[in-house]
């Protein structure tokens, strides 16, 4: 299975000591150069993104090919986003890792699945890699995790929560 991950499931895994989750789910995850420039080279020192991804060995950063197309997308999102998307469609993914708005739309128009943290979490929890689902969502909030209570009140349902 291939997938790639933008730099927002990174933190926001990393942030409540869940990064491992996506070795247990996926196996390795492969992200682009800006992806790893967000999260570790320009990371911030405070939290835990910036080492756990650094160290994770299953994480491998690879070179995205097509730089028009990065350049083309940049009016609509930010690079890490962009080569994100470039990658997925370059790899031929399985599943992106993404949270926001505008690369979730563009991944649907290219018919790639996306998954989002919150997705993630629920994934873990229904194969029993957590017990509960509610205090990660807890702390990822507490981490300055944005989620819509429409979100998370729909996962806790599904969840069974």
């Amino acid at each position: 299975m291939i997938v790639v991950s933008d730099t927002t499931p990174l933190i926001g895994l990393a942030s409540i000591g869940r990064l491992e989750l996506l070795l247990a789910l996926f196996g390795e995850v492969y992200i682009p150069q800006a992806v790893y420039d967000e999260t570790v080279t320009f990371g911030r020192k405070e939290g835990n993104a910036k080492q756990a991804v650094a160290s994770a060995g299953w994480i491998r950063v690879v070179e995205v090919k097509d730089r028009l197309a990065v350049n083309v997308l940049l009016d609509e999102m930010d690079l890490g986003e962009v080569e994100t998307i470039i990658l997925a469609g370059e790899m031929n993914a399985d599943w992106v890792l993404m949270d926001e708005k505008k690369g979730r739309r563009k991944l649907t128009q290219l018919d790639i699945p996306k998954i989002g943290t919150i997705g993630i979490l629920l994934k873990a929890k229904q194969l029993g890699l957590i017990p509960v689902i509610r205090p990660e969502i807890e702390s990822l909030q507490k981490s300055g995790f944005g989620i819509a209570r429409s979100v998370v009140d729909e996962v806790l349902r599904m969840a069974n929560e």
